[in-house]
């Protein structure tokens, strides 16, 4: 699945640069996430990394866009065209 930034987001800015995607930027009133670039960190790292630095735990599986870790990694292919292994 992608993430999604809940109404709890304080707009405190360490989640988009932690992104390796892009795929956080200012909404109108909070973050939010392109669930298009956002790959959960899959192909980056063992753990998203805007959930590892969001300091009041606002960010969670958006169930509007569910994907499997196979589907994350060609997403990741597609974004970086970079081959991995799954």
């Amino acid at each position: 699945m992608a993430l999604i930034i809940n109404e709890l987001c304080v707009n405190c800015d360490v989640c988009a640069p932690a992104c390796p995607n892009g795929a956080i930027s200012q909404g109108e009133t909070i973050y939010e996430i392109a669930p298009q670039k956002c790959t959960e960190c899959v192909g980056h790292f063992d753990e998203p990394q805007c959930i590892e630095v969001c300091p009041v735990e606002c960010i969670e599986l958006d169930p509007a866009h569910p994907e499997s870790r196979e589907q994350l990694l060609i997403k990741y292919t597609l974004l970086t065209g970079v081959a991995q292994c799954a």
